[in-house]
Order: C-alpha cells, then sequence, then structure tokens
C-alpha cells in the first residue's frame, strides 16, 4: 500500500491574502515591512519542508518495493534450488539484500525525525524572532502572526505532526519485518539507539569541532604547534612549505617542522638535562634539590613561552616530580629521606587535588547555572538601567557591575558577559570613538580587578588560599578586597576619563528593562547561590560542621546537576584548563617545598634582602609579582611567586606569611599592562566593531593599562596593606 500523498503547497498568494488581513489590525509601517520579511522566509521554510516529506515519501516506496522484490527473489531461488552450495549462496545474497534494507530504513528513520525537528527548530525560532521584535518595537505583533499565519501552514499543523509518526510507524514496522523478526518493539528501541548514536556524532564532530576550531583560531597561535597545521590549513591537512632563509652563503631550506616553537622547546629541553647532568651547572648539593631546580626552571620556560599549552605543562608536573625523586619528608629516627617512586606517586597525587580545587569546582557551578539561565545578564541589565545616559556614569556602572560579576562568575566569564551587553552601546556610538575605546577598556581593567575580589574570582586566590597555614575567612577577605578594589576601580576610572574624555557629547540610550518575571528554577538557582555564598561567609562558625569551604562547595553540584539544572554537558564545559593548570600549580609548589628547595631559595633570598625594612621587602615581591604576572599570566606568577612568599613571610623576625601571600596574589590580579596579562585583556583587543576595527589596540593597554597597573598596586601595597596589618595578618 503506497504512503498518502503531500499535500500540495499553497501559492504565494495564500501568504500575501493572510498578512494584509493581519496587518489590517496593525497600522504600523514598522509592522508591515517587518511581516513582508517573515512570509519570505516563511515561505522558504514551507516549500523546503514539503520538498523534503515528498522526497521522503518517494523513498520509503522505493525501499518498500526493494524489500518485496528481494523475497519473492529468495522465494524463488529456494524452491528452485538444486543443492545445498546454491541453497547457501542464495542464503548470503539474502543476509547481504537484509543488511543494505536494515540501512536504507534506518537513514529513512533518521531523516524522519530530522524533518520533524525542523519544523519544531523553525516555530521555536519564529517565536523567539518575534518577542525580539514586540520587545524592542514595543509591538504586539507576535500572537497574531503565529496563530493568523504560521499555525496556518501545513508543516506547523497537528496533520502533518501526525502524518511524520505514521511514516515513522511504518519504517519501525518494515525494520521489525527485516531485522527482528517482526518484533516492533525491539526494532523501535535499536532505531531509537542508532538515532542517539547519530544525533551525538553529528554534533560531536561538526558544531563542537567547528566551535573548538573558532576558539583554538581566536585564543591559541596555531602557528607555533609542533606538529599539527597551521590556522590556515586546519580544515585542509595542507602541509606547510618549506621556507628559504637567504644568507650571503646561499640559500637555506628549513623544513616546515622547524618553527619558532620547536626551537623554543628543544632549547628548553636542553637547559633541563644540562641543569641536571652538567657538573658545572650544579647549584645545589643534595641531588632532589637540584632536580627540583631543573624541572622549575623547564616548567617556567614552558609557561613562558607557551611551546606547550599551560594546562599540559601543569599536567607533567607530577610525571616530573616522580621519576626525579625530588620529595624528602621527614622518617621515624627524624631524619629525612628522599621517596623511592611508587611512594612519591601517592604523595603527589594526594597534593593535587587539594580542597580548594573543589572550591573552584563550586564556583564554576555557580558561574554556570546563572550563566544558563540568563540570571546573570537579568540582574546586571537591572542595575545598568539606573546608569541613566550619562557616558562618564555609564562608564563608571559598567565597571562597577563587570568588577561585581567577576566576584561570582570569575573574572573569566565576567568581560563575555559584560561585552555582550554593551553591544547595543557600542553599535550606536560613531565609527572610532574615543568612548568605544574607553567603554572596552573600563571592562577590561573591572574585571581585572574583579579577580580579587572573592576566593572563587580566579585561580589564584585558590592557590592562596592553599599556602596559608590558617586560610583566612570570606569575610576577612571581603573586608580586604572590597576597600581595595573599590578605590582602585574609582582610580582607574578617573584615569579612563582624563585619557580618553568624559564624553560628554555623545548621547546614549538607556538599556531597556528586563520585562520577564523570574521563573520558579530562577528563583531556586538564586537561592542556591545565595545560600552557597552564606555558608562560605559562615565557614568559620560552622568549621567542626563542615570541615573546610571546599565541603560547602559540594551543595551546588549535588542540587544543580542532581535536579538536572545543570546536565552533564554543562560539566563538559566547565573550563578543565584551569582546574587542571591550579592542580598542577599546587604540585609543583607542594614539590619544591619537599624538595628543600624552597627553603634553600628563602634562604638566599633573607641573605639578600637582610637589613631592609619590611616595606622594603614588600616593594620587592610586589615588583616582582607585577612584572611576572604582566609578561607571563596571573595565574602563573602566583604558581611561581606565593610559595616563596610564603616561606619569606614566615622566616621574618615578626611573621608575616598570610600578609605576603595575599599582596602578591592581589598584586598578580592587578597586573593589565599588556593584552597577555590576564583573560579580560584577551578578550578586549579581540573586540571589533562591524568593519573590523579593534576597539582597542596593544598600545591602548600601553598607555592605559601599565599606569593602571602601577596605580591599582599601590593601593594594595598601602591601603590593603594597613588593613590586613588591623585585621591581624
Amino acid at each position: 500500500m503506497k504512503s498518502q500523498e503531500v499535500p500540495e503547497l499553497l501559492g504565494g498568494d495564500h501568504f500575501e491574502n493572510e498578512s494584509e488581513h493581519l496587518l489590517n489590525d496593525s497600522p504600523s509601517d514598522t509592522d508591515k515591512v517587518f511581516v513582508v520579511q517573515l512570509d519570505k522566509e516563511l515561505r522558504k521554510i514551507v516549500d523546503f519542508y514539503c520538498a523534503k516529506e515528498k522526497e521522503l515519501v518517494d523513498n520509503l516506496d522505493v525501499v518498500r518495493d526493494h524489500i518485496r522484490m528481494a523475497e519473492d527473489e529468495y522465494e524463488g531461488n529456494v524452491s528452485g534450488a538444486d543443492s545445498d552450495a546454491d541453497l547457501s549462496e542464495d542464503l548470503d545474497e539474502s543476509t547481504a539484500h537484509d543488511r543494505r534494507h536494515k540501512r536504507e530504513i534506518n537513514e529513512l528513520y533518521n531523516y524522519f525525525y530530522e524533518l520533524q525537528q525542523y519544523a519544531e527548530l523553525n516555530i521555536t525560532g519564529m517565536k523567539k524572532i518575534l518577542k525580539k521584535y514586540d520587545k524592542i518595537i514595543a509591538s504586539h505583533l507576535k500572537e497574531r502572526y503565529l496563530e493568523r499565519v504560521v499555525k496556518a501552514k501545513y508543516p506547523f499543523q497537528i496533520e502533518a505532526k501526525h502524518r511524520l509518526e505514521e511514516y515513522q510507524e511504518e519504517v519501525v514496522h518494515m525494520y521489525a519485518h527485516v531485522a527482528t523478526r517482526n518484533d516492533t518493539q525491539q526494532a523501535e528501541q535499536q532505531l531509537q539507539s542508532q538515532l542517539r548514536e547519530e544525533v551525538v556524532w553529528q554534533r560531536n564532530t561538526v558544531w563542537r569541532e567547528m566551535i573548538n576550531i573558532e576558539r583554538r583560531a581566536q585564543a591559541a597561535s596555531l602557528e607555533k604547534s609542533l606538529i599539527g597545521t597551521a590556522a590556515g590549513d586546519l580544515l585542509t591537512d595542507e602541509v606547510r612549505p618549506a621556507r628559504v632563509l637567504h644568507t650571503r652563503f646561499g640559500d637555506i631550506m628549513i623544513p616546515s617542522f622547524i618553527t619558532a616553537g620547536t626551537v623554543q622547546l628543544f632549547l628548553s629541553v636542553a637547559l633541563f638535562i644540562m641543569l641536571l647532568k652538567n657538573p658545572f651547572l650544579r647549584i645545589f648539593e643534595k641531588v632532589e634539590m637540584q632536580n627540583c631546580f631543573a624541572m622549575l626552571v623547564f616548567c617556567t620556560c614552558l609557561w613562558v613561552t607557551e611551546v606547550i599549552p599551560l594546562f599540559v605543562t601543569s599536567l607533567l608536573v607530577p610525571f616530573l616530580i616522580v621519576t626525579l625523586r625530588v620529595v624528602r619528608v621527614e622518617g621515624k629516627k627524624g631524619e629525612t629521606e628522599r621517596l623511592g617512586a611508587p611512594e612519591t606517586s601517592k604523595w603527589i597525587f594526594q597534593q593535587m587535588f587539594a580542597p580548594n580545587v573543589s572550591l573552584l569546582l563550586g564556583g564554576f557551578t555557580l558561574a554556570a547555572a546563572l550563566s544558563k539561565y540568563g540570571i546573570d545578564k537579568v540582574l546586571a541589565t537591572r542595575v545598568l538601567r539606573f546608569a541613566g545616559s550619562r557616558p562618564s556614569t555609564v562608564l563608571l556602572a559598567h565597571m562597577l557591575v563587570s568588577c561585581f560579576a567577576s566576584m561570582w562568575i570569575s573574572n573569566v566569564a565576567a568581560p563575555v558577559l559584560m561585552f555582550s551587553l554593551v553591544q547595543p552601546i557600542l553599535r550606536n556610538l560613531p565609527p572610532q570613538s574615543p568612548f568605544a575605546t574607553s567603554l572596552v577598556m573600563g571592562i577590561a581593567l573591572a574585571s581585572n580587578i574583579g579577580g580579587q575580589t572573592s576566593p572563587i574570582a580566579s585561580p589564584q586566590n585558590l592557590i592562596a588560599l592553599e599556602y596559608m597555614e590558617e586560610p583566612i575567612g570570606w569575610l576577612q577577605w571581603f573586608a580586604i578586597t572590597i576597600p581595595v578594589s573599590g578605590l582602585s576601580l574609582l582610580a582607574l576610572w578617573a584615569l579612563l576619563l582624563w585619557n580618553f574624555g568624559t564624553g560628554n557629547n555623545i548621547l546614549i540610550k538607556r538599556i531597556p528593562e528586563p520585562n520577564e518575571p523570574f521563573q520558579r528554577t530562577q528563583w531556586f538557582i538564586s537561592a542556591v547561590c545565595l545560600g552557597t555564598i552564606v555558608l562560605w561567609c559562615l565557614e568559620r562558625s560552622i568549621e567542626w560542621i563542615v570541615g573546610d569551604m571546599a565541603v560547602i562547595a559540594i551543595l551546588p553540584l549535588v542540587l544543580f546537576f542532581g535536579t538536572g539544572i545543570l546536565t552533564k554537558e554543562d560539566f563538559n564545559n566547565f573550563l578543565w584548563t584551569i582546574v587542571f593548570l591550579a592542580m598542577g600549580g599546587i604540585a609543583l609548589g607542594k614539590g619544591v617545598d619537599a624538595s628543600g628547595l624552597l627553603a634553600n631559595l628563602n634562604a638566599l633570598i633573607q641573605r639578600n634582602v637582610d637589613g631592609l625594612p619590611f616595606w622594603g621587602i614588600l616593594f620587592l615581591l610586589v615588583s616582582i609579582g607585577l612584572t611576572v604576572a604582566t609578561f607571563i599570566s596571573h595565574t602563573i606568577a602566583a604558581v611561581l611567586l606565593v610559595p616563596i612568599a610564603a616561606e619569606m613571610g614566615a622566616s621574618l623576625a615578626d611573621p608575616h606569611p598570610r600578609l605576603l601571600i595575599m599582596v602578591t596574589v592581589l598584586t598578580a590580579s592587578a597586573a593589565m599592562g599588556l593584552p597577555i596579562s590576564g583573560f579580560p585583556n584577551m578578550t578586549a583587543i579581540n573586540l571589533e566593531d562591524e568593519v573590523g576595527q579593534r576597539y582597542v589596540s596593544v598600545k591602548t593597554f600601553l598607555r592605559v593599562g601599565v599606569p593602571a597597573s602601577i596605580i591599582a598596586t599601590t593601593i594594595i601595597a598601602t591601603v590593603g596593606y594597613s588593613i590586613m596589618k588591623l585585621l591581624g595578618l
């Protein structure tokens, strides 16, 4: 029996008649223009749907005929078989036919499913487009157009949906007949299973990989790759041609695999081996100290050059600690002994998953929930509405919101959110407007400052807590960072106004207020986030119950993932590179400490700073920290310098290890003099206007970012230092 025929598509006159009827109730000229464009797109959708449905129905008839012909042929061959060999040959041929038919039926099932999804996605898209239009234009077109025009079209009618379901049911029966001995339930299970695998494969290989390629092209230098191809050849796998170096002695062919990255890697490895084996470069008597020093230099070189990704270097740290046997522990007789590889491997992996890694995951969970359900955007938009239309006030408001957002969703996610919110303002500014540059720089600088404000705002803060024998609580952290960051923001705001002007000749439109009420899920997320933050603040009071802040961080993980608010896809999308970077940094610090190298380096530094007042030591540490964080990264600066700060502070006549740790880590976040200094800067310099012109340049960072870093660091070393002394750090 043939499948039902697809109904004929309504012609263009029908579209025009319906639109005219609709617009009789809509006097707005804007509505008329918009509806005409919607009609064009809707006609394309309907044409495509009907054409595809007809094509699939024809294919269904063809497959049905193939199956019937194959069965007739097999029955005729079996009845006329002269021998067992002929029967076996016929059976093999029938099995081959069945495999082909199963593949064809499976493809048909997937195509019918995709056609159904096509209709659902397009009506969802229409709803969102009309909702956005009504919101911006203050119109009421959505319900009228959907009811009178969209839902009247065949692809969006219940009849079309039922027809597709009938086709899919017929496909299931065909599959059952061919593959499962007419067991339709088993056939449907197999088809559904294969469908899920197909969807996952497509998402992983098309959508996700394309996004990953785009991210890699923007955020990493593919020219540095050691084995892979350059950005331009990534999709084609073309091998880069050899380069020619012209010299007075003739041309020298340089193979394509020799790049700046390979040279840097070779030099780093060579230096590593020389520090391990060359007796003339032996600085320390104990072998574990010398090995640890070689490892420290090697990892620093890899982090500075980024010849391999930062997190890969972090993963290399535990491997080197174990194979070089750099760990010494106190033995039973009170003497230190060098651990073997089995004991070292157990020890280092226990150190790597420190409680603060759980705290980092808790912070990612809060950020993911706030972002996924648009709570961060709603709150930020409502706050920014109060800024009015005065440019200088708008700039300050965006800086304050950027800093506050960084406090809770990290200084990685905050600039991305803020740059999306500021797009309507940037689009309405004249080309190369100084205020546009000021606004972009303000968000970047404020997001960097926001990295100081809470323990979960940036990875370096968690590293600082890890090295405090008695970690400071959230309330103490806020008591230090809120005044420091507040003064820094005001100073940087004044710096931006001085550099780019107040922009009083610019008219800025007020951001429209969100008119959608909070849903129950959003209220639940807000309550969990607020409750988690309150518990973190009260951690000292409830320490006898929870033990550590990291245990509290488990609550949002269980509540959000357990209830389905967040899914495993959200978990997979966590910034795991930052997690492993932090874990590697903790491992390196613990290894340097356990080898005795840290105490030795501290003694060396103490001899050189002996006689210096405390403020002199503070100035030296701040200067080194600001330089390293500016040229490498905030997190790596903390990884390298926080252990030294802790050891130096503990060895002073009047010990202040926590004070020096806090000053060091706050200074790391204040480094913003170059585009590579932090993620907010990297995001800002990649922001372009509609014609591809960047809003900020390297010169902008040198002109504004360098003095901003000095100003923020000065506030840390004066106001921050005074508050820390008052708190008894």
